[in-house]
């Protein structure tokens, strides 16, 4: 095999850069699935446009249904199945869930998106959740069968999802034994999921995010009926598997997670999951445009030779894989350290902010990666690369979201420089590198890192994307070396 033969499937990169492959016959199945019967179903799927909404049976009741083609089913169920939530809880471990994450991403990154998002409910369960309400509700989501229960993290309201202390509207007021919650989520991810947790501000909290606090919402009330409404499904550019929505909460049935002041640090905890799986994803992402690129560049003569033998596009490849290599590093690092502090609770440990920074950069780099690698594949495809027939193009589509979903770049570049203000973050990168970094670089980005710091507020914004590229791509390069077997 050579070094290109890795980008061909998702395993064959993994096993190239990972020496603790979490169970490994259960990556193989899955792979084996996909590249049988998977890969042709999201295809289908994916020209096949968003799932549809049927608000109403034929009684007139409502209903807010959310229909697939059949065949989703087979691709979703099979995750859940094969243990991409359940394994993180059963095993305290996220290592297994996020390489399952790697492996489905690179035939299809969209479903990717509900298997986050249910681990993104489950965990403040099971940390945060009363024993009664894990009793309850914990068993759905770790089902190892088809019947398992989806979740959903619903945060983000019609004026912005960063500003999250201005942007929330949604109250929350006591009801007995349970809240009743009434605003509008405005892009729900996996709309009609079975349990949703929702950023709301209980009655009378002070403003800003530490009045927020995090609740769970069941789909069905007590009494059957329905706990909160679709408004409408949204046309998107990609992702087309997964229906995002506008939720509409009206004295919605809500369990409060942990306590009504400690909110914001269990949203950031939630997001946080999902910004690894992001990162994961992103790398994932790439693989797949240049695993499309290379079979074709080896299909496709000019000039009298293969498209791959041309010395320039050849050098491309060599300097792809090299980034890919870095990206992963950076994202598998976000991944390792993430596993080691995700059961800690409020007040966090230094390792804690460390992987805050790390998650924070490799969100970032690894996105914007996945966007132009998807487009450069598209370029080695020529004209055939804009066609929707031939699926190049649905990597590209697919990328556009990933810089977005759970804070965009600028949140990432923003959230980055409060970690290493307030927390001194980069100090802890700088130890954590400093068996692969020689001691004359670190000495020296530690020294730009302090000087940008001491800048006026908006001076040290305006300049920070630059410096923290910078950072990213030092942490990616030099962490490569530490991933590769």
């Amino acid at each position: 095999m050579t070094v290109l033969d890795t980008l061909r499937f998702p395993l064959s990169f993994l096993q190239s850069r990972l020496p603790d492959i979490e169970h490994l016959d259960t990556l193989e199945a899955e792979q084996r699935w996909w590249k049988a019967e998977g890969r042709a179903i999201s295809a289908t799927i994916d020209r096949a446009g968003t799932p549809w909404l049927r608000m109403f049976d034929q009684s007139g009741r409502r209903v807010d249904e959310i229909l697939y083609p059949r065949e989703y089913q087979a691709i979703l169920r099979r995750g859940y199945q094969s243990g991409v939530v359940w394994r993180a809880l059963e095993r305290k471990s996220l290592l297994a869930t996020y390489q399952l994450i790697y492996t489905i991403s690179f035939f299809d990154p969209g479903v990717c998106c509900p298997y986050t998002v249910t681990l993104g409910t489950a965990v403040p369960l099971a940390k945060y959740g009363s024993t009664e309400l894990q009793a309850q509700f914990a068993p759905h989501l770790l089902r190892k069968d088809d019947s398992s229960w989806q979740g959903a993290t619903w945060m983000t309201e019609i004026d912005g999802g960063s500003d999250l202390g201005a942007s929330v509207k949604t109250i929350a007021r006591p009801a007995g034994d349970c809240w009743l919650l009434t605003g509008d989520k405005y892009f729900a991810s996996n709309a009609g999921a079975e349990l949703a947790v929702v950023a709301a501000r209980p009655e009378g909290a002070s403003p800003g995010v530490r009045g927020l606090a995090l609740f769970l919402v069941p789909h069905y009330h007590r009494d059957g009926s329905l706990n909160y409404f679709v408004r409408r499904l949204k046309d998107k550019i990609a992702t087309r598997s997964v229906p995002t929505g506008e939720v509409e909460l009206r004295d919605s049935q809500g369990y409060l997670l942990g306590s009504t002041d400690s909110g914001i640090y269990l949203i950031l905890e939630v997001l946080n999951l999902s910004r690894v799986a992001n990162s994961v994803v992103s790398v994932a992402l790439a693989q797949r445009a240049m695993a499309d690129a290379l079979e074709y560049a080896e299909r496709r003569s000019a000039f009298g030779k293969r498209i791959l033998d041309h010395p320039l596009l050849g050098r491309q490849f060599e300097s792809r894989l090299n980034a890919l290599q870095s990206a992963f590093a950076l994202a598998w690092e976000a991944v390792r350290l993430l596993d080691g502090v995700w059961m800690e609770r409020p007040p966090y440990s230094e390792r804690y902010h460390l992987f805050r920074l790390v998650a924070h950069l490799a969100k970032y780099w690894t996105a914007e990666f996945a966007a132009d690698t998807a487009k450069w594949a598209m370029e080695v495809h020529g004209g055939l690369g804009v066609l929707a027939e031939y699926g190049v193009e649905r990597w590209f589509r697919e990328a556009m979201i990933l810089a977005i979903w759970e804070g965009t770049s600028h949140r990432q570049i923003l959230d980055g420089l409060e970690v290493m203000e307030r927390k001194r973050a980069h100090k802890m990168l700088f130890q954590h590198l400093g068996d692969t970094v020689p001691t004359k670089e670190l000495a020296g980005m530690e020294s730009e890192v302090e000087q940008h710091l001491k800048q006026p507020a908006d001076e040290k914004e305006a300049h920070a994307e630059v410096l923290f590229r910078r950072l990213a791509v030092l942490a990616a390069d030099k962490l490569s070396l530490k991933y590769h077997q």
